[in-house]
């Protein structure tokens, strides 16, 4: 597999917390991970992760994620978020089930759902949810750091998780996190914002990279970031491209680019008709 020079893991542990980073401002992604921290404290008091797991092994095979983001034409991830950060209030009149539905129709080949609920007001009611009302193979998007949320993902029927390479800067656990994924049958999307990211994400070996073109940190949007970064992914890695994607002409700079697919949420989320906004975004015939 392809080693990238250069690039290291940006996050670091101190004394005071892993991750009270006291020597710099705090961002958006501290602020998420100590809440996340806290959170999957709270959700192993109340389920045991032998539970979980007897829940997931009694499940039917997962939906195919990866294949799904292989067609002739780049795939469509369509997301399910009612807020974020940085956009506050994104639509809380829609259904997970609703949008499931929608996106099927408008021809996305796969959906994601935040599942985050302190930041984005997701749950993992709203993946059951989205799952059962759809044929297409679920992504649980989350800020995963702990092999709980794994076994988690798969009892609430995800057919991939989300690794981000920002929030896991331990190499073991970001190993053991792949790994364990993939003994759940579950494709994992390793995610970067950076390229210097990028020599950290291969150390899993990947078969699927997302390239955010938000940083993390900052919350910024840089829109020509997934096209660069395409010529440094090897080619037998399938890649998406994550934020900032509004129109038909930028999917079709992504194509000619070599991207495979692309996850979109706010510009579906926002729209009237979010199945005619699927679909315009593909360059499919609308009727």
């Amino acid at each position: 597999m392809r080693k990238h020079p250069g690039g290291r893991f940006d996050r670091r542990r101190d004394d005071s917390g892993p991750f009270a980073l006291s020597w710099r401002v705090r961002t958006y992604l501290d602020r998420i991970l100590e809440f996340t921290y806290d959170r999957v404290a709270g959700e192993k008091q109340k389920q045991s992760f032998g539970d979980l797991d007897r829940e997931a092994r009694a499940l039917p095979q997962t939906r195919p994620f990866l294949a799904a983001m292989k067609g002739e034409r780049i795939s469509l991830i369509a997301e399910f978020k009612r807020r974020s950060p940085s956009r506050g209030e994104i639509r809380l009149d829609f259904e997970p089930a609703d949008a499931a539905g929608a996106y099927q129709r408008g021809g996305a080949s796969a959906m994601s759902v935040l599942t985050e609920p302190q930041f984005f007001g997701g749950s993992m009611q709203d993946l059951k949810a989205a799952r059962a009302a759809c044929r297409l193979p679920v992504l649980r998007k989350d800020f995963i750091v702990d092999p709980y949320q794994v076994v988690q993902a798969r009892a609430g029927g995800a057919d991939a998780i989300l690794l981000i390479v920002a929030a896991l800067p331990d190499i073991g656990l970001f190993t053991e996190l792949a790994g364990a994924a993939a003994d759940y049958g579950m494709t994992a999307l390793v995610e970067i914002h950076d390229p210097h990211e990028l020599d950290a994400a291969f150390h899993v070996e990947p078969r699927l990279v997302g390239v955010n073109q938000r940083n993390l940190s900052t919350f910024e949007v840089d829109t020509g970031l997934a096209v660069k970064l395409r010529r440094e992914i090897p080619s037998e890695v399938a890649m998406v491209a994550e934020s900032g994607i509004a129109s038909h002409e930028q999917v079709e700079e992504l194509q000619e680019a070599g991207v495979d697919a692309i996850l979109v949420g706010e510009t579906l989320m926002r729209a009237e008709d979010p199945s005619r906004a699927a679909a315009e975004l593909l360059g499919a015939q609308v009727d």
